[in-house]
């Protein structure tokens, strides 16, 4: 699989300059791309944008206000589009935090291209009353690429990027947009909007709870999506409101007839297959199936991962067979080690039972 941070290559750096080139005549195009290239192959995917950002600087007029103004006409451009307009972010971010209202303006123009959603997180610090003040106005944006910027860059756990500890702390301000958002028509920020509220679930888990019920309210079709994506990190916990919230009744009884998770020794690297049977006498039952893997640590258990699975309905009388096969191969956010792993069946919230396996160093070839 290719490595994101290769599209961040000279040929990317060559594109960029044309672009500007075009904006501005007067841009000193080969001294930029010398300067990009210079390093770039050793630098991972963030530095490599990074990198690029402060060429930028070095090249575009000191003055920020004059160097804005060539920008906005290069966004005029189709072809400064996708990962080459991810460094101009940046660079606005940069030069511009001392000017918000130019920058602000210019992250709005450049989000259809690639989102600005890590840029705009030193405004939100920085400047929250201003920042918050045009991010009420591009919630009402015709483009959906500029609605969504006001959830996805005010979400406080946004991956790869600063988290927003003021938001952390206190996710009232985002929420207030988040009503603006959550029936949207876009599904695209839609999904911004359940994922900022399963990001303030980890921390005020009531307070999700609460802004899910009063979405509910509304009736939109569109909204029980956005609430079963929103609240999925408490659901996979087993929290009784959560799942009362979606339907789920923790108290209603499922039997695990059989488990059998196989084969019962694989190297690291291979998967597993889990195949178990649920039933119930208890009337029907819906259920929100999820698999728990215990993983083996260097020092010891490590703490448990909860994979979502299913949401079936079990009838009386009407066992359900269920099967899934899961890699136990090193991932970035996770190393596999050997040892005796354990994978355990949840319903609602409750853990019916589960069975172990080991994985085994793989054998070198050598």
């Amino acid at each position: 699989m290719p490595d994101l941070k290769d599209e961040f290559s000279p040929e990317l750096v060559r594109a960029l300059a044309g672009e500007l080139s075009r904006a501005w005549p007067g841009f000193p195009a080969s001294a930029f791309v010398r300067q990009c290239v210079k390093g770039l192959a050793d630098l991972p995917l963030l530095q490599r944008v990074h990198h690029i950002s402060a060429a930028m600087a070095e090249a575009l007029p000191a003055d920020f206000a004059a160097a804005a103004l060539l920008l906005d006409k290069a966004v005029d451009s189709p072809a400064l589009t996708g990962w080459m307009s991810l460094p101009c972010g940046y660079y606005v971010a940069d030069r511009g935090l001392a000017a918000p209202e130019i920058a602000l303006p210019l992250l709005a123009r450049l989000t259809p291209r690639f989102s600005s959603e890590g840029p705009i997180r030193p405004f939100i610090e920085r400047h929250p009353q201003l920042t918050f003040t045009y991010l009420h106005r591009w919630a009402k944006d015709p483009d959906e690429h500029v609605r969504r910027l006001a959830s996805e860059g005010t979400r406080p756990r946004l991956p790869w990027t600063p988290q927003l500890r003021g938001l952390i702390a206190d996710p009232t301000p985002a929420i207030a947009l988040l009503d603006l958002l959550f029936d949207d028509p876009s599904e695209y920020v839609r999904r911004s909007v359940a994922n900022h509220l399963n990001d303030i679930a980890k921390d005020h888990p009531s307070l999700a709870l609460a802004t899910a019920r009063r979405w509910l309210k509304s009736g939109s079709p569109r909204v029980a999506w956005v609430i079963r994506h929103g609240l999925r990190t408490l659901i996979k916990h087993g929290d009784p409101q959560a799942l009362a919230l979606l339907g789920f009744d923790h108290t209603q009884a499922v039997q695990l007839q059989s488990l059998a998770v196989t084969p019962a020794s694989i190297p690291v690297g291979d998967e597993v297959v889990i195949e178990f049977v649920l039933s119930t006498n208890d009337g029907p039952v819906r259920a929100a199936i999820d698999y728990v893997v215990h993983y083996a640590g260097a020092r010891g258990p490590r703490k448990p991962k909860v994979f979502k699975l299913t949401t079936r309905t079990i009838e009386p009388g009407q066992p359900q067979s269920i099967s899934r096969r899961h890699r136990f191969a090193d991932v970035s956010i996770r190393t596999i080690h050997p040892g005796e792993h354990r994978i355990d069946i949840q319903v609602n919230g409750v853990i019916l039972g589960g069975d172990t396996f080991e994985i085994q160093r793989r054998k070198s070839l050598g």
